[in-house]
């Protein structure tokens, strides 16, 4: 009967693996499974804080960011011995610089939020509503070359609303004279309408169009339902003054006679006072 460490010398000599080898890879194995277990618990970490992350979050960090980029930038012009604002003023245009005086001009105008009168209030929502409306200029363009005459498409790809040199026109030989024909005429009194006018109620809005203003329209529905004006001096609860004067009132009579009026208030609102 062979020994038993011979027989393993013999298999160790055979090419196979151990006991010691064999319980020395099972660790290795192990340390892999706990490495990637740890691995995968921290990536799960920071999948769950990025998908918690709120954009209130991620546009506060992006302010952070940018605040810092403006400490980093005047620290170093500091350094150098030159002045921040006026090297910042450098990178705008004239463009963009009347563009930013307008709006910061517009912001002025707009800033007046109290109510004064209905034509007031008519008019800031007007105003309003202009900042959202984009024109249509490719069907107005088409509108104005049908109204001058011109060749279609002529506006339209020069990118321009003046006119070109290829207009339709029809010359009368006899004097020379420019004679338009009845629809460039029908043309130029459906764009260019006046007070004299006759034409009323003949448009014909796109689906385009409509879907915008119904678009609008529920957006002012949904933007109405969820307004609520903060009243000054409002406390929580019921309404019990009818002005500024009797708020004031009501609150002193409260600190000295709810500890005895509260409970039958509540017997008279319940309906079982005697």
């Amino acid at each position: 009967m062979a020994s038993p460490g011979g027989g393993e010398e013999k298999l160790a000599e055979d090419g196979t693996m151990t006991m010691d080898e064999r319980k020395a890879k099972m660790e290795q194995l192990r340390a892999k499974m706990r490495s990637s277990t740890k691995a995968n618990r921290a990536s799960l970490i920071e999948e769950s804080s990025k998908a918690k992350m709120t954009v209130r979050d991620a546009a506060r960090l992006e302010r952070q960011r940018k605040l810092a980029e403006v400490l980093r930038t005047q620290a170093e012009a500091e350094e150098r011995g030159e002045d921040v604002e006026r090297q910042k003023n450098w990178e705008w245009t004239i463009e963009e610089n009347d563009n930013w005086e307008k709006k910061k001009a517009r912001k002025a105008r707009r800033a007046d939020y109290e109510f004064h009168d209905d034509a007031h209030a008519a008019r800031r929502r007007y105003k309003k509503d202009l900042d959202l409306i984009k024109p249509d200029l490719v069907s107005y363009s088409r509108q104005k070359e049908a109204a001058l005459g011109l060749a279609p498409g002529s506006l339209s790809k020069s990118g321009s609303s003046t006119p070109s040199s290829s207009a339709l026109t029809t010359f009368d030989p006899s004097g020379g004279q420019v004679v338009p024909s009845a629809e460039q005429r029908m043309a130029a009194e459906t764009f260019y309408r006046d007070a004299n006018t006759l034409l009323y109620a003949d448009n014909t809005p796109t689906e385009d169009a409509i879907d915008r203003v119904v678009g609008k329209i529920n957006r002012d529905i949904d933007k109405k339902g969820k307004f609520s004006r903060k009243r000054l001096n409002e406390d929580e609860g019921d309404i019990t003054y009818i002005n500024e004067r009797n708020r004031v009132f009501n609150k002193k009579i409260a600190r000295y006679y709810d500890k005895y009026t509260s409970e039958i208030r509540a017997s008279f609102e319940r309906g079982t006072a005697l």
